[in-house]
């Protein structure tokens, strides 16, 4: 197993700055109550909406009371917030008479759904009665709503933005390893030959070339379902790769990450049973894809993994393995505890 800055430099996406915390293994907690204020300020004062009525738009957020905080605890993510906002706007008629008045929203929170929130609209207590009014309930709430939902879309995809640490050209400090934050491989099992095939692989894209298979069994503290999700879930990938990622967690999709240096495609998808994809190195032989299966196991408080790895390029059986070993199964067992 590689050591702390060993290992193939191809799998290494780049160094970290902050190692603080780097488990996630404590409660984590990240105040967001600045950036909401802003957002949701900007998000509001775009509402506009028209109809034979005329035209209304908001104008100004008069109130904004509340906070915002994201919270991760071995991998998990909690999103807290809970505002109670008041906006003007400002109807031109048909005519072109201008009417003024007000949009609270008393609810939004984690705990209440977009379809719950309790969107009021009214004129201003000097305005007489007008149809901008009616034109506000039917079409202007339904916009509010939207952009509120669209923030709470945003505080969620911020989180993801968060968790990829930034650069550094300074030299990363050696840690001390403990028995406490050292990783447990004992469980790890590792086919001790892979098998490498004599002939070249089939090559219906034109890429013939020798290839090998191995196997890897290891044993995660966590259940079948939460560790199927684990590796098709777009955001889980990116916390525990430390990068961006594009997961399609369906039949088909794609999937990319490691800053591009592994991409393909899941090929069969059985919820918490089976994951079945065609996976390749971007320094393999063009449009040359493995076939990597993994079967997990559920046995109560913890879940065996199985997996099989296929049409591996000869001569990189070892790298394959110890990018998988490293990079996946130890990662997502830091990561998320398991």
């Amino acid at each position: 197993m590689a050591k702390w800055g060993e290992g193939d430099p191809r799998w290494i996406v780049e160094e970290r700055a902050d190692a603080t915390n780097v488990n996630n293994w404590h409660w984590t907690e990240r105040d967001v109550s600045g950036w909401s204020l802003q957002r949701l300020r900007q998000l509001l004062l775009g509402v506009r909406v028209a109809g034979p009525e005329g035209a209304c738009q908001l104008t100004d957020v008069n109130k904004l009371d509340g906070e915002a905080s994201i919270n991760n605890r071995k991998g998990k993510l909690f999103f807290f917030y809970e505002w109670q906002l008041r906006a003007s706007w400002l109807g031109t008629s048909s005519s072109g008479v201008k009417y003024r008045g007000t949009v609270d929203v008393s609810n939004l929170s984690d705990e209440n759904d977009m379809d719950d929130l309790d969107i009021s609209v009214s004129l201003c207590k000097d305005q007489p009665n007008t149809p901008l009014l009616d034109l506000m309930k039917r079409t202007g709430v339904p916009e509010v709503r939207r952009i509120l939902g669209e923030y709470v879309h945003q505080l969620k995809s911020e989180f993801s933005q968060g968790m990829i640490l930034p650069s550094t050209n300074e030299p990363k400090p050696q840690p001390e390893l403990t028995q406490k934050n050292q990783i447990k491989t004992s469980r790890a099992q590792i086919s001790s030959t892979p098998r490498c095939s004599s002939s070249p692989a089939p090559c219906p894209s034109g890429v013939c070339i020798p290839t090998c298979i191995f196997n890897l069994k290891e044993t995660f503290q966590t259940s079948a379902d939460e560790l199927y999700r684990t590796f098709i879930n777009q955001e889980f990938v990116q916390v525990f790769t430390r990068s961006v990622a594009l997961v399609n967690g369906c039949r088909g999709g794609r999937f990319q990450l490691l800053d591009g240096s592994v991409s393909g495609e899941f090929t069969q998808l059985v919820p918490d049973q089976r994951i079945e994809m065609r996976w390749r190195f971007r320094t393999w032989p063009s449009e040359h894809y493995a076939t990597i299966s993994l079967d997990l196991e559920d046995r109560g408080d913890e879940t065996e993994l199985r997996m099989e790895c296929r049409g591996v390029p000869a001569g990189e059986e070892d790298s394959t393995r110890e990018g998988w070993t490293r990079f996946y199964f130890q990662a997502i067992k830091q990561t998320f505890g398991y």
